[in-house]
């Protein structure tokens, strides 16, 4: 697939059943990503277990399956393209992986899709999904009204559906103008690729045009450098070689780098990237650079690069908004689960709740709670267990924001809004 397009990071979101693998699906065989062929034949293995609606969400759902059939589709990467981009879906069905998959640092999402089915309207998982995703940054959004054909294509309904989203979405700060709502079913290929005459009612553009109305992300050229590393190597004849992806800044070659919360300083010799020496690199760009100054065991994964006279900030506390998505009890001041933020993870602990917020208008609700609990947003005071880098996100969002992992899932999502600095002894 050509990759001179420029590249979209896309979540597909919503509540469960409302159709968001069956759209996946339908997006990678309408653009070619995924063979006729194989479709057909997920379609009459489906029929024969009576299941005839379901071939496009088995193109997703059914990976253990795919493997012991031997259909070689390797879903897990899921691209395709469009006339003006190419896109990787880094949505997983479930409501962990895809609050997981979005939150560590390169499968952010530039822009998504909402999925929510004509019959329902707005759920539970809805609002949930919406206000992830603005917590999150994500200001693109395509809201996809789906199951058209189980409401007989009724303009009313859409414009049912249509109202009360431009509710929910006004609440958490998207503006109703800037998005497009297209009435369409996943299952039948209805306004997807193509226009179609079941809606002779809606004159706007299908999923695919109104996918390519998203702006390329801007790459964040003008706020400092910074690069979490992602490994350390020494090699021989050349010295330490770290590797990481660029947040934000401009990377250049003779630069005079700090290294957070390692304390240590060097000058940037060389950087490579694709196995090709460059003299700068850019937000986005994966690169390995050579430090003079700088020994391998002097920093690790988790470690911030960043120029020396705007070093990365090293967080004695922080203040937190966050939106727990489950726990078995309850989140009590005390509570020191593990905190995953850019590349790094850190166990870190509640040392206040300030106040518990109403999740859809980010109103104040409760002042001090004493616990917080699934389904809850709130302002917290976090203390790390150790130096960690951690931005606010008004300074630089690609580093401010972080999920909060325990028990080997994901149960809350957050971002940083003001940093309590340590004093580095420089």
């Amino acid at each position: 697939m050509a990759t001179d397009k420029p590249h979209m990071n896309l979540a597909v979101i919503g509540h469960i059943d409302h159709g968001k693998s069956t759209t996946v699906g339908r997006l990678m065989f309408e653009t070619g990503a995924v063979p006729a062929h194989i479709i057909e034949n997920f379609r009459k293995e489906a029929e024969s277990k009576g299941k005839g609606s379901f071939e496009f969400a088995w193109v997703m759902d059914n990976l253990k399956e795919e493997r012991e059939r031997g259909i070689t589709i390797d879903i897990a990467h899921k691209r395709f393209d469009t006339a003006k981009f190419y896109f990787t879906v880094v949505d997983c069905p479930g409501h962990r992986d895809f609050v997981k998959n979005m939150i560590t640092g390169a499968s952010q999402a530039d822009a998504a899709i909402l999925v929510v089915a004509a019959p329902d309207g707005v759920m539970e998982q809805t609002k949930e999904h919406v206000f992830l995703a603005r917590t999150l940054g994500i200001t693109q959004l395509v809201i996809a009204v789906n199951k058209m054909d189980a409401v007989n294509y009724d303009q009313k309904r859409f414009d049912e559906v249509k109202k009360e989203l431009t509710q929910l979405i006004g609440m958490v700060g998207y503006k109703a103008a800037d998005i497009l709502f297209i009435p369409m079913s996943s299952f039948k290929g209805v306004n997807i690729a193509k226009k179609s005459p079941e809606t002779p009612w809606y004159n706007g553009p299908t999923l695919l045009e109104a996918l390519d109305t998203f702006k390329e992300p801007e790459k964040p050229t003008d706020k400092p450098f910074r690069l979490p590393i992602q490994d350390v190597y020494s090699i021989s004849g050349i010295g330490t070689v770290p590797v990481g992806r660029i947040e934000t800044g401009i990377m250049k070659k003779g630069m005079k780098v700090s290294f957070m919360p390692a304390n240590k300083d060097g000058e940037i010799k060389s950087i490579e990237m694709h196995h090709e020496e460059q003299p700068q690199a850019l937000p986005g760009d994966n690169v390995g650079f050579n430090v003079r100054g700088v020994g391998k065991n002097d920093i690790r994964r988790g470690d911030v690069c960043g120029p020396a006279d705007v070093p990365p900030t090293v967080a004695d506390e922080f203040t937190a908004q966050i939106v727990v998505l489950q726990h078995p009890s309850a989140i009590t001041v005390g509570y020191t689960p593990v905190f995953h933020c850019h590349t790094a993870q850190i166990a870190c602990t509640f040392v206040e709740l300030k106040k518990k917020l109403d999740p859809r208008s980010g109103q104040t609700k409760e002042e001090n709670p004493t616990f917080l609990k699934s389904g809850d947003a709130a302002i917290v005071q976090i203390k790390p267990s150790r130096p960690m880098v951690i931005e606010s996100v008004k300074e630089i969002p690609q580093l401010g924001r972080f999920a909060i992992r325990d028990m080997g899932t994901t149960i809350a999502a957050g971002m940083c809004i003001a940093v309590q600095p340590k004093q580095m002894i420089r």
